[in-house]
């Protein structure tokens, strides 16, 4: 459990800006707005096949903070929930409140730069780019191609069995 950190700009389109300007709308129902965003990562999260029991997503967008909460079935299903809920655009931390009935070692997080591709991240942490389809299976179903990574994105990396 703990915070996790995502670049807000980065990610998956799922709804618009969230402001927490006064003067921009004062008549704005925000809690409304959160609901909104909070329901629409959880269906994204969904969609991806993803689930977990009493999943539960809420997000602020004063601090651009998504809360993930229920039980995922296991280490890689949780953490798979909580990249889908980072990288979506506009949501910068996600607070981990997600359990597993049996904890496993955490995977390591990469978030990808300009010029990063999988064959280079898993030389990095692998010692070996041919070792990039194991990040690619470890962040199926949000990569449907090795190629369709960008920049600011955050993917999984599992140690090797």
């Amino acid at each position: 459990m703990g915070i996790f950190s995502f670049i807000k700009d980065a990610g998956e389109k799922l709804f618009g800006a969230v402001s927490t300007t006064a003067q921009a709308a004062p008549t704005v129902d925000v809690a409304a707005l959160n609901k909104t965003a909070g329901d629409a990562i959880a269906a994204y999260i969904r969609t991806q096949g993803l689930s977990a029991d009493n999943l539960q997503v809420s997000f602020d967008g004063a601090s651009h903070t998504v809360t993930v909460s229920g039980q995922a079935a296991d280490q890689a299903t949780k953490e798979k929930i909580l990249v889908a809920a980072g990288n979506v655009q506009h949501v910068d931390k996600v607070d981990d409140q997600l359990t597993v009935p049996t904890p496993t070692p955490v995977s390591q997080f990469h978030t990808v730069a300009s010029g990063d591709n999988l064959w280079k991240i898993a030389d990095k942490y692998y010692g070996n780019g041919a070792k990039n389809d194991v990040i690619f299976e470890a962040n199926k179903p949000m990569l449907k191609s090795p190629d369709k990574i960008y920049p600011g994105q955050v993917l999984r990396i599992p140690a090797l069995a």
